[in-house]
């Protein structure tokens, strides 16, 4: 009878052993499955928010050439009016324009010697 019990209780451990490994392989599909899922989306979470950023980066980009560009012709409509202004000073006034390019000029010439 010692053996008859010993027999049985060998095999009933085996098959619960067998079946603790039957769970841990279970185990293990389910959660490499659930690592799989969880890297695929925070991959394509990871391609969205790149894409984002780089449509965010081209709009500014844009953004900041077209108000360089306004800058760019605001300064040169400046630049265009300054000389205007200048031409028609010194055609109307061409003694007293003269009179202070000599003095802005001895004036750069004693700040030099210093």
């Amino acid at each position: 009878m010692r053996d008859w019990t010993d027999k049985s209780t060998r095999e009933r451990l085996e098959k619960d052993v067998a079946a603790v490994k039957s769970d841990i392989a279970a185990l293990t599909d389910q959660i490499t499955d659930a690592l799989n899922t969880f890297a695929n989306s925070a991959g394509k979470q990871a391609r969205r928010g790149y894409k984002q950023a780089r449509e965010n980066m081209d709009s500014t980009l844009d953004d900041m050439s077209e108000r360089g560009s306004a800058m760019m012709g605001a300064a040169q409509d400046a630049a265009s009016s300054l000389e205007e202004t200048l031409e028609e000073a010194i055609t109307q006034r061409p003694l007293a324009t003269v009179g202070i390019a000599l003095g802005i000029g001895f004036l750069i010439g004693l700040a030099w010697r210093r």
